[in-house]
């Protein structure tokens, strides 16, 4: 069974394809209405994606961590952007979580706390405990490519479904 239609891939029911999925995510998918697809994982950055698989920046979203820090305490958050767009962690993102500093998180750190390969980190099956930080475009956006936890496949899933993450907050992040 093959799932919708998004660009030039085959998206199958992701329950069908656990091979493509990182454990985190495939743990965390249960029910969720979600379609994976292989890709070549040099080519998982989203520029280089979306233009060899013919899928449109605006379907595409992009998952950062960040790591935020107030009086000696640090924590994690997932932010989620459409690829057409650029999250205000400095100003929307820390406000909101509270912090007073905040970056993008090391590449070994996020890979180490998700348990997903860089460039493949996506909002399903992060920390219990993490905020997860939507761009209202993201959501009104309907279908979205987003990553898999690993490079070497996507997840295309409505994203009024992220939304509904447990931990997920849908917030104006995207500047202006």
């Amino acid at each position: 069974m093959t799932g919708p239609v998004m660009g030039k891939l085959e998206w199958r029911p992701a329950a069908d394809v656990p091979e493509l999925l990182a454990a985190p995510v495939r743990d965390a998918l249960g029910e969720l209405p979600a379609y994976a697809a292989p890709i070549d994982a040099e080519l998982a950055d989203t520029a280089a994606f979306c233009a060899e698989y013919d899928v449109p920046m605006a379907a595409s979203a992009n998952c950062v961590v960040v790591l935020g820090k107030r009086a000696g305490e640090e924590s994690y958050a997932a932010v989620l952007v459409l690829a057409t767009d650029r999250a205000d962690v400095n100003g929307v993102v820390r406000k909101h979580l509270g912090v007073r500093k905040i970056s993008f998180a090391a590449q070994d750190d996020a890979v180490g706390t998700t348990g997903m390969e860089y460039g493949g980190i996506t909002p399903i099956g992060l920390p219990a405990d993490w905020p997860v930080l939507i761009d209202e475009a993201v959501v009104q956006a309907g279908p979205v490519v987003i990553g898999s936890g690993i490079r070497g496949s996507k997840v295309l899933i409505d994203a009024a479904e992220l939304a509904k993450l447990p931990t997920a907050t849908v917030l104006d992040l995207a500047q202006h």
